[in-house]
């Protein structure tokens, strides 16, 4: 921990919104929330990077107050479930003196997360980053864009409890890219979708426009991401790899999540392409399928399955072409997919719970005591 020198020259530099970390999202709030945080010691500091036990962070100095990225231990509070660890955008309090190197010692409670339901069978959960006021998602017009991934996209940007944006890249390669956006509009109710080019700049100024504060860029790889993130920062910040001749689509090249400055204010996450795009639960669907919640408010029972009831509305919308079948066949699929995770999830905690029954009991027979349930 700091001594009472250091412990005094932090105290005096405590960051407002006015001091270097307001940059990077600091406000007042924090400042509330950190007050017990300052008087142990430590200092705050946003997390840029995550590395396997390790990350990198943004901090003010407390001896000359100007912002410096310092390499930080998370095992402190690495033993957290997935969800709880350290992840990119993460407001930490920071212990400078830790022993054998700076260690992230705290999080500060988040006001957004996005997470996604791990790979594979398993039910738990994975942040993709945290503290965002908007999700660009990214699609590419260099191909048809899928319309069920970008519903899948928007619904996990809903449930971040952060602003959903889509965003249409490489327009320089397309004559009908207005076209395309009304398609996309259609199955983004409620949602900006702006059509840009990093090539040609077109867009990107009402981009930048469009998103301040914190703001993550996901998408599938090769929709040129990091081409839009070098665009909106004015610099090459990220390496990007030429499209392949047979279809224009970029390789994967990003690695890892990383929070970058942007030159006019705000940061941006940019993240590695997402393969798989697992819900992890909650009403994200809901916020993104606006356009059926509506039409089901006008069935006569309310609680309508829309499948063999009389007076559905939704049946009715799906006979007159209303409401596309495609897109209702993409809500219901997504509905199951929250009502496994939701089931998963309550059996999860029926079992911790029944494990942690089970060593209290058997720690009272190993004592001779009576087991009280």
């Amino acid at each position: 921990m700091f001594n009472a020198a250091s412990t005094s020259l932090f105290s005096s530099s405590f960051p407002t919104e006015s001091s270097p970390l307001a940059r990077y999202g600091w406000t007042s709030e924090l400042d509330e929330l950190f007050v017990p945080l300052a008087e142990a010691g430590l200092l705050p500091a946003r997390i840029t990077r995550v590395d396997r036990g390790q990350c990198d962070a943004v901090l003010a100095d407390p001896e000359t107050g100007e912002l410096r990225t310092v390499r930080l231990d998370t095992r402190p509070v690495g033993d957290a479930d997935m969800i709880n660890c350290p992840c990119t955008g993460d407001w930490a309090a920071v212990d400078l003196h830790a022993q054998p190197m700076a260690a992230v010692s705290a999080l500060l409670p988040r006001s957004t997360a996005i997470i996604r339901k791990v790979a594979g069978k398993r039910s738990d959960g994975q942040v993709l980053a945290a503290n965002v006021d908007t999700v660009l998602i990214a699609a590419s017009l260099a191909a048809d864009p899928d319309l069920g991934r970008i519903e899948r996209f928007l619904a996990l940007a809903w449930e971040s409890g952060a602003e959903p944006l889509v965003v249409l890249t490489k327009a320089d390669l397309v004559d009908d890219a207005e076209f395309i956006r009304a398609d996309v509009e259609s199955v983004a109710p409620g949602v900006t979708v702006l059509v840009v080019s990093a090539e040609s700049g077109e867009g990107i100024d009402v981009l930048r426009a469009c998103a301040p504060g914190t703001t993550v860029l996901i998408g599938q790889s090769g929709v040129g991401k990091s081409t839009l993130t070098n665009a909106l920062v004015g610099a090459d910040v990220m390496t990007v790899q030429e499209a392949r001749e047979v279809d224009q689509k970029g390789r994967h090249t990003t690695t890892t999540r990383e929070l970058i400055p942007l030159p006019g204010g705000g940061v941006l996450i940019d993240t590695p392409g997402l393969r798989e795009v697992g819900l992890y639960g909650g009403e994200g669907v809901d916020l993104a399928f606006a356009d059926i919640a509506e039409l089901a408010e006008g069935c006569r029972f309310h609680d309508c399955s829309h499948h063999t009831e009389p007076g559905c509305a939704v049946r009715a919308a799906l006979e007159d072409g209303t409401l596309p079948q495609r897109r209702m066949d993409s809500y219901l699929k997504l509905q199951r997919e929250n009502e496994w995770i939701a089931s998963r999830t309550d059996a999860r905690v029926a079992k911790a719970r029944l494990n942690k029954w089970k060593a209290i009991t058997k720690s009272m027979r190993a004592a001779g005591g009576p087991v009280k349930r």
